[in-house]
């Protein structure tokens, strides 16, 4: 078994893709905190879905940078989100399932009549859960990932009393003065972006898979948003790590095992915090 992955890792692909996998996982983990306590849990999915059509719109057109589309329309559409979700009349939940399932709706239908191969049903499918695009980055894909984890990191401890503020009590947040929109767009924007990053790992329909076990696996055993935070990391990047090479040694779609790794840990820590009565408190 160590032969094997020391024979592929000897591929300058396979590090890509275990490198681009690793970050993915740790921003998705760090974001994942937020928006679940937020209960923006499936804003993941619904961004997913606005990728998902704008590329189907890219394909269309014909572009070959796709990303020129793609990011632009993601962005945006968190905003949208995040605007609505706090109108009274459209909640939350309602407006991410109402941007989600449109856009889907969308993509496949731009798809199905306006097809760039023969095989459109293959094409779907390896978009909504996962491709080998994984292992055909480049090195400039590495580089735009580390350069997005720096990011993600630095936003949270620059501003990690702020977002714990933002995250709690908007309220008090505006009462103390601290601008919550723009950090409430900030976490939108960034969100948008993983989001983008995460499809040529995942997926689109697993993408929120690694927002939310990672964040509700820590909340298991941890009730500080600093320790929750710090075990999402650990449990996400492992979990990746893991997943990665149990697809390599097996032959199984990178996405599904990631997120089946992540079920695992979520399901483990579940009983050890029942044992515990730690999820009583």
């Amino acid at each position: 078994m160590l032969d094997t992955l020391k024979e592929y890792f000897s591929f300058p692909f396979v590090r890509y893709a275990f490198v681009v996998g690793l970050l993915i996982a740790l921003c998705s983990s760090l974001l994942g905190v937020t928006l679940v306590l937020k209960r923006f849990s499936f804003i993941g999915d619904g961004l997913s879905h606005v990728a998902f059509g704008a590329m189907a719109v890219a394909a269309v057109v014909g572009l070959t940078d796709r990303m020129i589309i793609i990011i632009p329309v993601t962005v945006i559409a968190a905003v949208l989100l995040l605007r609505t979700g706090q109108n009274t009349k459209i909640k939350g939940d309602a407006a991410v399932a109402m941007i989600s399932v449109g856009a889907l709706a969308i993509g496949y239908m731009l798809m199905n009549r306006f097809p760039t191969s023969s095989n459109i049903s293959a094409d779907v499918c390896s978009t909504l859960f996962g491709s080998t695009s994984i292992l055909t980055l480049k090195r400039s894909d590495v580089l735009m990932c580390v350069i997005m984890a720096v990011i993600v990191i630095a936003v949270f401890v620059l501003f990690y009393n702020k977002i714990f503020s933002v995250t709690f009590d908007e309220n008090f947040s505006r009462a103390t003065g601290i601008p919550v929109n723009k950090y409430n767009l900030l976490i939108a924007v960034i969100t948008a972006l993983i989001i983008v990053l995460a499809m040529n790992l995942v997926g689109s329909l697993l993408i929120s898979a690694l927002i939310i076990f990672p964040a509700l696996s820590a909340m298991r055993l941890f009730k500080s948003f600093k320790g929750v935070i710090l075990c999402s990391a650990v449990i996400s990047v492992i979990c990746a790590a893991v997943g990665i090479i149990l697809s390599i040694l097996y032959s199984t779609p990178v996405g599904s095992t990631i997120v089946i790794a992540d079920m695992s840990v979520f399901f483990l820590f579940w009983i050890i915090s029942a044992f515990t009565g730690r999820n009583k408190t």
